[in-house]
């Protein structure tokens, strides 16, 4: 096998096939072994696991992810890294690579095609630019057992933050509403080529079978959310009656006394429990006409 996070392996290989890393792709490479084996290792992939990886660049997390899976499906968007790929990760059998974006896939139909009798799992060294969407992708995809990614170490703290802290936000409430996040470990700047200006860090999104909160219609709950967030540093009172300009203010006061809160809460500081209160009152006062 290919020790593709040698950089006396990886410069001469890249040269070899004129490669030069793309800003606007956000490549960075794994220089440091350790980091793609415990990636595979801490994120529960086994023999009985079909992985779709996204963005596998020389393979060095593909190769680890081949050693312990049943299949890896890569996901590579970049064509240039075709003949990298075969060298790196030709040798495993268990490896499939598709050319394509994976923003554009329909990914349950993937799923269901390529694992057929494997218990699916997603894994992946997420660019920092398109972090949010498919990690969104993936989760609103409903068809993982976990989910384990490399993002800035900002984001993964985010991903697993609580209510009331600085790192919480509405994609906090996201994440944690279809998985339950668990911070794995940091990643310093050292360890790719080129070297990116942050840490990051590795977090694995263990996925919910079934919701287990009351929560009457999904689109006015993110609804409520997304309005509480969308005025943080303000009353909650004031992001609902922006959000829901047919509550008005008084109609938003009205609401949250409904739903046991006090006048003053501010959304920041709810958990998802209660923001399932906040929503589900709304949509009694609709009548779930919203």
């Amino acid at each position: 096998m290919v020790n593709v996070c040698d950089i006396q392996v990886m410069k001469p290989l890249l040269a070899e096939h004129g490669f030069h890393f793309s800003k606007a792709k956000g490549q960075n490479f794994l220089i440091a072994p350790w980091v793609p084996q415990s990636i595979a290792e801490q994120s529960g992939v086994d023999g009985m696991a079909g992985v779709l990886e996204i963005g596998p660049g020389v393979g060095p997390l593909t190769q680890q992810l081949a050693l312990r899976a049943g299949k890896v499906c890569a996901v590579e968007v970049d064509e240039r890294l075709k003949p990298i790929l075969a060298v790196t990760v030709g040798e495993f059998g268990n490896v499939e690579i598709l050319w394509q974006d994976v923003l554009k896939l329909d990914i349950p139909a993937l799923v269901k095609e390529k694992f057929p009798g494997l218990r699916p799992m997603a894994c992946a060294n997420l660019p920092y630019y398109i972090t949010s969407p498919i990690l969104t992708a993936l989760l609103e995809a409903e068809c993982f057992d976990c989910v384990t990614v490399m993002v800035q170490k900002e984001v993964a703290q985010r991903i697993a933050a609580a209510p009331g802290t600085a790192d919480y936000s509405a994609f906090t409430i996201f994440c944690q509403y279809y998985a339950e996040p668990e911070l794995l470990f940091e990643v310093p700047a050292h360890c790719f080529l080129p070297q990116p200006k942050v840490t990051s860090a590795v977090v694995s999104l263990h996925v919910r079978r079934e919701c287990p909160w009351e929560i009457l219609d999904e689109d006015v709950f993110f609804r409520t959310v997304r309005a509480s967030f969308a005025m943080r540093r303000k009353k909650l009172s004031n992001g609902l009656a922006s959000g829901f300009p047919e509550l008005g203010k008084a109609g938003a006061a009205e609401v949250i006394a409904a739903a046991g809160f006090a006048p003053n809460v501010r959304g920041e500081t709810l958990s998802i429990p209660e923001f399932a209160r906040i929503a589900n009152e709304i949509l009694r006062r609709r009548g779930n006409a919203i």
